[in-house]
């Protein structure tokens, strides 16, 4: 039975979730007694689908979209909307109409973006599991930030219908998890991976593409090597930064075709951030677009070579541990992230140490297409090697 009286108590710290469900029940199948969250921009029947905007505050989802249906199907309760970044494009969760989503390991963090509230709702234990979205790395952001578990899939492998869209050859809907059981359950429920590929050779990105990392993410990565004994490296054709800012130049000129009406008719349904944001992309030149493309093009060839005959990528998942709300949004945060969707590759995040404030790091695994399943496997093979999970500070005991 669930409590409402305590998740909304729960809720009210950290501002996570923004519209509970309150009939929502439980059914049987592989999922029963699983809670579920859903991000503001994947649809659920007769709840707010306002995709973190103001223009869409008073919008409700007519149907539920396909990878809540699946939910619902196996069993799951869903429970609610959570917050998120404006559009799904932000990095802090700081949203200017439906308030900032606390880190449940340090109030007055982030708790990363764009999907803030879904990994900080997992990791206080006010639901089981969420639904995010991951453009450039919005699930295993701020699935690292809260020291949780995050898939990003194949491209393509979970349905984008009932999905607000950033950039549809980026985006994927994707399951944030407390344990990588419930995370591979889930994603089993969501898409199908039937065969597991063992991955047999890691690789290892030269230098980090000389991108800065904090010490606690170099110490916590540095130790992931060592337990695999990857020695084997690749490198990419361009430098991580001009990668993800052709990522994001791609996005911003995509949501700006999305929202054109809003923009149009009703600007005061968006931000002045965003609106800014989504100039970027619109004002790029032809011959500039032209080698965004190309670049992001030789990356993905670069990406998916590495990880061919079993192969899989290992790398810290941001440069950085999670930094106060009050703070600029560092740059680099998505370098990393940022490759699988170029290559439409599926990724799992999973927790790898801590930095002296208590606040959680993390490492990445990217492997090849349609092998989460091989991913899984690697992944839980560090895990129980790790033992890097650990309750934050603010966390709700399952009613």
């Amino acid at each position: 039975m669930i409590n409402w009286s305590d998740l909304e108590k729960a809720n009210e710290k950290l501002n996570a979730f923004t519209d509970f469900n309150t009939h929502a029940s439980f059914d049987e199948g592989p999922l029963e007694d699983i809670t579920v969250g859903v991000k503001a921009n994947i649809a659920v029947k007769d709840l707010p689908w306002t995709a973190g905007m103001e223009a869409y505050r008073d919008r409700v989802a007519e149907e539920d979209s396909d990878a809540v249906t699946k939910l619902r199907v196996a069993g799951a309760a869903i429970i609610g909307m959570l917050n998120m970044e404006e559009a799904a494009l932000g990095a802090k969760t700081d949203n200017p109409f439906y308030g900032a989503t606390q880190n449940p390991h340090k109030i007055d963090f982030t708790p990363g973006g764009s999907s803030g509230g879904s990994a900080a709702a997992v990791a206080a234990g006010i639901c089981d599991v969420a639904l995010g979205t991951d453009t450039m790395g919005s699930v295993r952001v701020p699935a690292a930030y809260c020291g949780i578990y995050g898939l990003k899939p194949t491209r393509g492998a979970i349905s984008q219908d009932g999905l607000e869209i950033v950039e549809a050859s980026l985006d994927s809907i994707g399951p944030l998890a407390r344990s990588l059981d419930e995370l591979e359950t889930t994603s089993r429920v969501l898409m199908e991976f039937e065969y597991n590929q063992a991955i047999e050779n890691i690789k290892l990105l030269e230098n980090l593409g000389d991108v800065e990392c904090e010490p606690a993410v170099l110490a916590a990565y540095e130790k992931v090597k060592e337990v695999t004994g990857a020695t084997a490296s690749f490198s990419l054709p361009h430098p991580l930064t001009r990668i993800r800012f052709a990522g994001f130049i791609l996005s911003s000129l995509s949501l700006a075709n999305e929202l054109a009406d809003i923009l149009e008719n009703d600007p005061g349904g968006l931000s002045d951030n965003l609106k800014k944001l989504l100039t970027y992309g619109p004002g790029r030149s032809a011959e500039d677009l032209a080698k965004d493309r190309e670049i992001l093009g030789e990356t993905s060839d670069a990406v998916i070579a590495a990880v061919a005959d079993r192969g899989a990528i290992l790398l810290p998942t941001t440069p950085q541990a999670a930094f106060s709300h009050e703070a600029k949004a560092p740059a680099n945060q998505a370098d990393f992230t940022c490759l699988a969707n170029i290559a439409g590759l599926p990724a799992i995040t999973i927790p790898a140490g801590w930095n002296d404030d208590g606040l959680p790091v993390a490492v990445q695994l990217i492997g090849a297409a349609g092998n989460e399943g091989g991913l899984f496997d690697l992944a839980r093979k560090l895990d129980n090697q790790l033992f890097a999970y650990r309750k934050p500070e603010i966390f709700m005991n399952k009613q």
